[in-house]
């Protein structure tokens, strides 16, 4: 099968790519821990299972290639796959990477280096997912349940970028004709995909108040109460550490970066905040809101 493997392909950015790439007649393997069993090309993929790698890969030419959540070194389970694509013959992976570094996270780092030394590579450096505002991520339950962000950011902006435009600007080199041969010179490419304009927490809630009815406060804190937030939703200690001290930094502005990398790749202009809210609306209604209309009080 010469075609696209498109791990974590039912995530946020993957059930998206995999419907792009299908619709321009790209043949797709869409790897997951779950195979759907109504998908014939579906097969089951665990990081965790380094025997279910092979077959994915078996024939495939390109590989969407979205790290394993929940951890902040991701090089001990993603660098042996990385080498088994190698020799499987596959000419191209695009990594779903990440603008924002967490701190004492150098696997992170080494691996996107890994990834971009290969002739005809491609490294995705995706800002903070406009999709973090609905659940079931953590800060989208708090809206949807208490209306209310928590954050150590403060008035600190990020250029929040849609998962829609990140699967389109992975379509976009997943289907560029141009794949490398396996002696091509040089090295891959970096991509920083950002949104339009960058935005503070307090300038997404006055948004999604505007577009929804559904009034969203935020509420400044420390970061060892960050911290202790995000460890009750369930997140790794670690990883929930090294979120919160990301909170911090961008209160110091580290990460209010635009770029225009999603027109360059596909030809358009990244969505804005303000579209996506409109687009899923419905998802912050209030759980607690008569016939399940926004409660304003």
């Amino acid at each position: 099968m010469t075609g696209v493997l498109v791990t974590g392909g039912t995530g946020k950015t993957g059930r998206t790519l995999t419907e792009l790439l299908r619709g321009s007649g790209v043949p797709v393997r869409v790897a997951t821990r779950t195979p759907s069993v109504d998908d014939p090309d579906a097969v089951r993929f665990d990081w965790d299972d380094p025997a279910s790698h092979a077959g994915a890969l078996r024939g495939v030419d390109r590989v969407y290639l979205v790290p394993p959540p929940l951890t902040t070194d991701p090089l001990p389970q993603v660098g042996p796959f990385l080498a088994a694509a190698e020799r499987a013959g596959v000419r191209r992976v695009v990594l779903l990477g990440s603008a924002i570094v967490l701190p004492n996270a150098p696997g992170a780092l080494e691996l996107a280096a890994q990834v971009r030394a290969r002739p005809g590579w491609a490294v995705l450096r995706a800002s903070g997912f406009m999709q973090n505002f609905l659940a079931p991520h953590p800060m989208g339950e708090r809206i949807r349940r208490h209306g209310e962000i928590r954050t150590a950011a403060g008035d600190g902006r990020v250029g929040w970028i849609d998962a829609r435009d990140i699967a389109a600007a992975a379509a976009a080199l997943l289907t560029d004709p141009d794949l490398p041969s396996d002696d091509a010179p040089g090295a891959g490419s970096d991509h920083l995909l950002t949104g339009p304009k960058a935005l503070s927490y307090r300038d997404a809630a006055t948004i999604i108040s505007a577009q929804t009815g559904r009034p969203v406060r935020v509420q400044l804190v420390g970061v060892d109460e960050a911290v202790r937030g995000l460890r009750a939703s369930g997140m790794p200690a670690q990883l929930a550490d090294a979120l919160a001290a990301v909170d911090a930094r961008l209160g110091a502005g580290k990460e209010d970066h635009v770029s225009t990398a999603v027109l360059e790749l596909t030809g358009r202009p990244p969505r804005t905040f303000a579209e996506f809210v409109r687009d899923h609306a419905t998802e912050w209604v209030d759980p607690g809101a008569p016939e399940g209309r926004p409660r304003h009080s």
